[in-house]
């Protein structure tokens, strides 16, 4: 496993980390052999978020780091807060970057995940309703009291990140952004200027470049996944030709598919993090050892191009 620092935090994690929001369904035993097969793998830092199945996901993480009697300052330990779920009908029903909702919000966490700090803190997703002076309070209740160290973001386009930032003297240090062969339209972007073809068109504000500029660490969520969880091009039928290159690649450096894929974004000189979401452990082995492979240049693109993109 290679290891990376966040942002300019000084925070040092695994370049692969695991993400809990499956693990609700999980026994205690269950739960303690995911999380131990990924410390086995090197994997030392952990994602949640509160909206998680109401916050099931994180009590059975929590339980789960300390049935197996992990230390605390071993590993480290991210969650979101923001999304504002219906207790009855389980939608989502509002953003919420209140004061009141995100200190009480990152209360109910701690206490879920058994912890006394939480190393990150990202907001969920952007509150349009934002009111920017709530925001910075909260963020300096949330340091001063020790229980949140350091913040970032997730699904935040980088206009959105100047706002938040202009507010809150604690940098955002992190960005979670779906990315991966399935999901491409952030490189896309990069390929095709001053054209006029769909790839062409920027929907996210040249995110790579800005958060490589503001040394932003990208955090990669769902790199299996095809479009907004539409299904993995892993083995895919559909995806006829990227499983063929992935195997070839794969067979070249003696690991998985799922490693490769992984590879294929870390390879990626912005310095990505990728979150796996699997539940079983030899799974989770086979991805976190993409973490020990370094793709050529011309793997990487002939990757990306077996995955249906071009190059104009």
């Amino acid at each position: 496993m290679k290891y990376m620092n966040i942002g300019v935090s000084g925070v040092k994690a695994s370049r692969v980390a695991l993400g809990a929001m499956r693990i609700d369904t999980k026994s205690p035993e269950e739960a303690a052999a995911i999380v131990q097969s990924a410390l086995d793998a090197g994997i030392d830092y952990f994602d949640t978020a509160d909206c998680y199945h109401n916050g099931e996901s994180s009590r059975v993480l929590g339980r789960a780091l300390r049935d197996l009697c992990i230390d605390r300052s071993d590993v480290g330990i991210q969650t979101k807060v923001g999304i504002f779920r219906d207790p009855d009908s389980d939608k989502i029903t509002r953003y919420d970057f209140s004061a009141e909702h995100l200190i009480a919000a990152v209360d109910q966490e701690l206490e879920n995940l058994q912890t006394d700090y939480v190393d990150y803190l990202l907001l969920h997703r952007p509150d349009t309703l934002v009111e920017l002076d709530q925001l910075a309070e909260a963020f300096n209740v949330m340091q001063a009291s020790g229980k949140v160290r350091h913040f970032g973001v997730s699904n935040v386009n980088p206009m959105q990140v100047e706002l938040l930032q202009s507010a809150v003297s604690q940098r955002l240090d992190v960005n979670q952004l779906q990315f991966g062969l399935g999901h491409t339209g952030m490189v896309q972007q990069e390929f095709h200027v001053n054209m006029i073809d769909a790839p062409s068109l920027d929907h996210d504000g040249g995110l790579i470049s800005y958060s490589r500029l503001k040394h932003m660490t990208i955090q990669a969520w769902s790199p299996f996944q095809t479009g907004f969880f539409e299904g993995v091009f892993i083995d895919n039928p559909k995806f006829p030709e990227l499983n063929d290159r992935l195997e070839q690649v794969a067979g070249k450096y003696g690991v998985s598919k799922s490693a490769i894929a992984v590879a294929w974004i870390l390879r990626h000189p912005a310095g990505m993090q990728v979150l796996l979401g699997s539940m079983t452990p030899s799974r989770i082995t086979e991805m976190a050892a993409g973490a020990d492979v370094e793709l050529t240049a011309q793997e990487w693109y002939d990757l990306y191009l077996s995955a249906g993109n071009d190059l104009p």
